[in-house]
């Protein structure tokens, strides 16, 4: 018997690599090692920076006492509490500033973004300009220019503005009545969240019985009597309390009242001008998006233009709207980081004093970083969750 050839021996191995499942397998497992070497390459270089520099890594200095004040918080908060409070606090902050950004920049750039496809050109004009405007320049920029205004450009505390009753503009901010602590406040707010809660349940069984029986129900109309009048309801049981904690000038300063702070104003007032241009393109695109043959129909069934916005056009368009739309929530939670800039008390600015003071900054970047994310995951559930509700269901 003749001895086989070395090159009948490497055959079967060059069959295995020229398999396409074989190759699959190789090539995920380098890319798997390079990763893992990668990780363990900048672990292992940070651990010994962290050891040279004798700082302790974990996250033991949480409990650590803080030692620094901040200037405005949702719950209450002194030096003396930890780190982990103030964390809290700038997370709490973030959560506000974008929260409600994400409702006014909705509300401004549905407007604009209805007012571009008006048949009237000035209402176009307006709307067209404002975008060009205030898209083209860079947030950043639109943050210094609104924080140099309001701190310059408003007179001080003894010459403060008094545009309404009870309401005052200086360049320490705004300050506004808010009623006074009663308990009755508490059940009121109860209340319209249960009348919304109902409105919604209202709009379910209309639908329901609209499919069913052929016959309109004005759930519209009914589901707002609901919301307005179960808090004045309950407003009126609680015997109709009135009084207000009104803002008032005492020594240096305004004290009562709700203040909202130059920082927090230009904050928020930079991540609504600014992402509402971009919603209204997003709407404007979406009402595009919807055949005119829909308007013409509606009109010559005789609807009103406002009907026909409302109940035809944008009811199609949300399909269209959504999604865009939700990057912009996105981005402008993830703006809202720019405070640091104006020296708003968001999650970035108090993680860089903690970081400062303990010089634990990997696990600081890692907090920041795991928040930011699990915000970002949670407007993302939502979003997706409300465009499947609307989204065409095919039979």
């Amino acid at each position: 018997m003749a001895p086989k050839h070395p090159s009948d021996t490497a055959r079967p191995l060059m069959a295995l690599l020229y398999d396409k499942t074989v190759r699959s397998i190789i090539y995920q497992v380098l890319v798997f090692g390079g990763v893992f070497f990668l990780g363990w390459y900048l672990v292992s270089n940070v651990q010994t920076n962290l050891d040279e520099q004798n700082i302790a890594t974990g996250f033991g200095f949480l409990d650590r006492e803080a030692a620094f004040g901040i200037s405005e918080s949702v719950i209450s908060y002194s030096p003396q509490d930890n780190y982990g409070r103030a964390l809290a606090v700038g997370i709490l902050n973030t959560i506000k500033v974008s929260l409600t950004g994400i409702i006014l920049a909705t509300i401004i750039g549905t407007l604009i973004g209805i007012g571009l496809v008006s048949k009237n050109w000035l209402v176009r004009f307006i709307g067209k300009s404002y975008i060009d405007l205030f898209r083209n320049v860079p947030l950043l920029l639109q943050l210094f220019f609104w924080y140099a205004l309001i701190t310059n450009g408003l007179p001080g505390v003894r010459q403060a503005l008094n545009p309404l009753p009870g309401t005052f503009l200086t360049n320490r901010g705004l300050y506004i009545p808010i009623p006074a602590d009663n308990p009755a406040w508490f059940w009121v707010f109860i209340a319209f969240v249960v009348g919304i809660i109902g409105s919604f349940v209202l709009r379910r069984w209309s639908f329901k019985r609209l499919e069913a029986t052929g016959q309109v129900f004005p759930h519209l109309s009914v589901g707002l009597g609901i919301i307005v009048g179960l808090p004045i309801l309950t407003w009126l049981l609680f015997g109709a309390p009135v009084e207000m904690n009104v803002p008032a000038l005492q020594g240096f300063n305004f004290k009562g009242g709700l203040n909202m702070s130059p920082e927090f104003f230009t904050l928020l007032l930079g991540l609504t001008v600014y992402t509402a241009t971009y919603i209204a393109e997003v709407v404007r695109s979406g009402i595009q998006s919807v055949p005119k043959g829909q308007s013409e129909a509606s009109t010559s069934l005789g609807l009103k233009p406002s009907w026909t916005m409302r109940l035809i056009i944008l009811p199609q368009a949300l399909r269209v709207i959504i999604p865009p739309l939700t990057n912009q929530y996105l981005n402008l939670t993830k703006n809202s980081s720019l405070a640091v800039a104006i020296g708003y008390p968001e999650l970035v600015s108090i993680s860089n004093t903690t970081m400062n003071q303990t010089g634990q900054a990997v696990e600081g970047v890692a907090i920041f970083m795991t928040v930011y994310l699990g915000i970002s995951l949670l407007i993302s559930v939502f979003m997706n969750w409300y465009n499947k509700r609307m989204a065409l269901v095919e039979r």
